[in-house]
């Protein structure tokens, strides 16, 4: 499998509560749902769902599964979200236990057993494992070298401080841009290719 992570990201590269003002208030932050204004339909709803469609499983950390899990089984009904319930789901959480999986085809990983579990779905048969938020678990993910592919939407704001999905190790990791697009609002849509694997 290939994992593709995929983020709502400001031009100082926060990727903390892009949903809503109360989704996470972690140090602090007051700028929930800070993507609204740039969001469009076509383009940016459009990369959001062309990225589920290649998915064959989703990855997530604890918060982000719960945001998730919270919101989309009950829009069952629109193609997009059964799309989001069907699909077999990973959440890497040390506090979860698998009496807290309500939301269907969820698979617990613990997290002292996250990265070799990770390892083995990369290395196993299947297409896409997207990651969506979960910046802690990105920001490992990146660091271990385990990211192929990293999506972002990169909103024209900037934040001042939050979470990040990279590593702050002072690595030098160089990426291969594979597609930009413009919306109208003035997000830009781009791919970036991790080198390839040893």
């Amino acid at each position: 499998m290939r994992i593709v992570v995929s983020e709502f990201i400001s031009l100082d590269g926060v990727v903390q509560a892009p949903g809503g003002p109360d989704e996470d208030r972690d140090g602090g932050f007051v700028h929930g749902g800070w993507t609204h204004p740039f969001f469009d339909p076509e383009t940016v709803g459009g990369a959001f769902a062309d990225t589920v469609s290649r998915a064959d499983a989703l990855l997530y950390g604890r918060r982000t599964w719960q945001t998730m899990a919270a919101a989309w089984p009950g829009r069952a009904g629109d193609p997009f979200a059964d799309r989001m319930n069907s699909l077999p789901k990973y959440v890497v959480s040390g506090t979860l236990t698998d009496a807290d999986l309500t939301w269907e085809n969820t698979t617990l990983i613990p997290g002292g057993e996250a990265l070799g579990r990770i390892r083995a779905l990369r290395e196993g048969a299947g297409g896409d494992l997207v990651v969506m938020g979960s910046p802690t678990l990105v920001r490992t993910l990146i660091a271990e070298g385990l990211v192929d592919e990293l999506r972002l939407v990169v909103m024209p704001v900037l934040l001042g401080g939050g979470k990040s999905v990279f590593p702050a190790d002072g690595g030098l990791r160089t990426l291969e841009l594979v597609s930009s697009v413009s919306s109208p609002a003035g997000a830009q849509v781009v791919t970036y290719r991790t080198a390839a694997r040893s």
